[in-house]
């Protein structure tokens, strides 16, 4: 008899995991339409950095670091921003959390599947993640103009400080200001507008 595995089965909860847990959100965000947003923003990124910049990035390999990036919150529930960076001794603490449940989730896996979903799972650091982290806080910064055309004032201060991260962040990726430039005022116009 073969042995089962719950991998698949637990990604599948992502759509269960609300987003914006402390905030009013006329539309509600939950991980799964957040993760699949990351991952074709994270590829674009790369995109951009081996067109536009000569770099040698994967950008499959960040679209699929894009689309389980979250995925440890299927255990852990999505921990609000203000919180997770309230001091450097919770941020250790749930950076700790995150591993333990990344881990729970690897060992759902077949042992010979592992070592290609560890890859995917561990590897902070490169270039590819840098734009993955970056493609996370456009995402964020999507949903905060989302909400403020939607007439929602409550992701204004959100908006203000994601924007000045990825000011930041822009400083050093120039695929992340080519991003903000180029496709981000396109956000929240209607479909007539985009057409």
């Amino acid at each position: 008899m073969a042995h089962e595995y719950h991998f698949f089965a637990l990604l599948s909860r992502l759509k269960y995991i609300e987003r914006w847990a402390l905030m009013r959100s006329s539309t509600p965000e939950n991980l799964a339409e957040h993760s699949l947003e990351v991952a074709m923003i994270a590829h674009a990124l790369c995109v951009l950095g081996n067109v536009r910049y000569g770099r040698n990035l994967n950008a499959e390999r960040a679209a699929l670091v894009g689309m389980y990036h979250d995925a440890s919150e299927i255990i852990t529930g999505d921990m609000p921003t203000p919180v997770k960076y309230f001091n450097p001794q919770i941020r250790a603490a749930y950076a700790k959390v995150e591993a333990a449940a990344e881990e729970r989730l690897l060992n759902s896996l077949p042992d010979d599947l592992r070592p290609a979903y560890e890859e995917v799972f561990v590897g902070q650091g490169s270039y590819e993640c840098k734009l993955v982290k970056a493609a996370d806080k456009i995402s964020a910064l999507i949903k905060c103009v989302d909400e403020a055309h939607a007439g929602n004032a409550e992701f204004v201060t959100a908006a203000q400080s994601t924007r000045e991260s990825l000011d930041q962040m822009a400083s050093e990726l120039p695929e992340v200001a080519d991003f903000m430039v180029e496709f981000l005022p396109s956000y929240g116009r209607t479909l007539d507008e985009l057409l």
